[in-house]
């Protein structure tokens, strides 16, 4: 009794502990400088045996950050490789800025203005892609390779994302496979947000599915850092707060189908950026190419066991993935995990979710 007594009380000293040091930081967020300034669980309200239990359950390598502090690693968290599939809101992030900075008009104008090849594709089916749009690309809703019309139905398909990757960088920002790290994503982000293990588009090489994003998962938690701050790094804006959110809570209708899949005519020689098309359904979960908590077409939530606001990036059928719990304040990344589908991801973030108090935080 006394035993349970004493472990209530060094909890409850861990949260308002917690509570405290962010208090005191109050109007002045905490962001990590060349390094993650570290804090131990317990100085920010977490119980370090349940982040354990997660990271056990999770595997691989990782991090979780609260209030900008590196609380918790396994494996090595330094190690940048491939993330497959979770780099597509990286893609997303310099579609918003291109905007921003008068590189294109808005993310609906016609992609066909810097890719005029999509102006004479399918011809049977009135020249469907000529009406892809910018959003259309990133929300996979572009029918590219299918024979609905953009904006008709979802497809998680690698050879949008290819045509989106190379027609952004190549084509709005000017530059090439080759360039891309240094004319880009290194002024254009890494090197802002401060990454200490070289993240690259070219993580497999300029020959091998160039725009794959190799990034550690310390680094991968800056920018998850970025849009839990709406944003803002620091001082400077580096996305408007009205475009941060737009992009993690502008989730699909249900309404919107998945394809049939019945092929189209692509630009020749189109290339994929690892995969095949169709690959799975947005099941009211997708948003700007980050995956969301929305309530699919069944009325539940994607990830039913933690709070409706947690957002995400994953690859590989899950096994990489960089996840925001706004009302928890809490970023989690890991790779080469055990973890594959939502329920599984369900059950780590429900995890992390207890290490922080069931409720301790908690936003609906």
């Amino acid at each position: 009794m006394k035993a349970g007594r004493f472990l209530l009380s060094m909890a409850m000293a861990g949260a308002c502990l917690w509570t405290l040091e962010v208090a005191a930081e109050e109007g002045k967020p905490v962001y990590p400088g060349k390094k993650w300034e570290l804090k131990k669980p317990g100085q920010m309200g977490l119980d370090g045996r349940k982040l354990k239990a997660m990271s056990d359950y999770a595997g691989g390598f990782g991090c979780v950050v609260r209030g900008g502090y590196m609380v918790y690693t396994w494996g090595d968290a330094s190690k940048a490789k491939d993330v497959a599939s979770a780099v597509k809101p990286v893609y997303t992030h310099f579609l918003l800025k291109a905007v921003e900075q008068g590189k294109l008009k808005s993310v609906d104008e016609a992609v066909s203005k810097k890719e005029p090849r999509l102006k004479s594709l399918n011809k049977g089916l009135g020249y469907k892609d000529r009406e892809i749009t910018w959003r259309h690309l990133c929300n996979q809703v572009s029918c590219y390779g299918v024979r609905e019309r953009p904006g008709r139905a979802f497809d998680y398909s690698d050879y949008n994302m290819a045509l989106f990757f190379d027609s952004l960088f190549l084509k709005v920002y000017g530059t090439t496979w080759e360039r891309v790290d240094g004319n880009v994503l290194r002024p254009g982000l890494t090197d802002l947000l401060g990454c200490e293990d070289k993240p690259t588009f070219m993580a497999f090489g300029t020959k091998n599915r160039p725009g794959r994003l190799a990034i550690s998962p310390r680094d991968f938690a800056r920018f998850a850092l970025l849009y839990l701050r709406k944003g803002k790094w620091k001082d400077k804006q580096l996305i408007s707060a009205k475009s941060a959110a737009m992009a993690v809570r502008s989730p699909l209708a249900t309404s919107i189908p998945r394809t049939k899949g019945e092929r189209a005519d692509m630009i020749a020689g189109q290339r994929s950026i690892g995969g095949g098309n169709n690959q799975c359904d947005h099941n009211g979960s997708y948003s700007f190419a980050w995956w969301v908590n929305g309530i699919g077409r069944d009325g539940k939530r994607n990830w039913p066991d933690v709070q409706g606001d947690v957002y995400g990036c994953f690859g590989h059928g899950d096994i990489r993935a960089m996840v925001v719990m706004p009302g928890l304040d809490l970023i989690v990344c890991w790779n080469d995990s055990r973890i594959k589908g939502s329920k599984m991801v369900n059950q780590a973030l429900r995890l992390l979710k207890e290490a922080a108090g069931n409720k301790a935080g908690e936003r609906k």
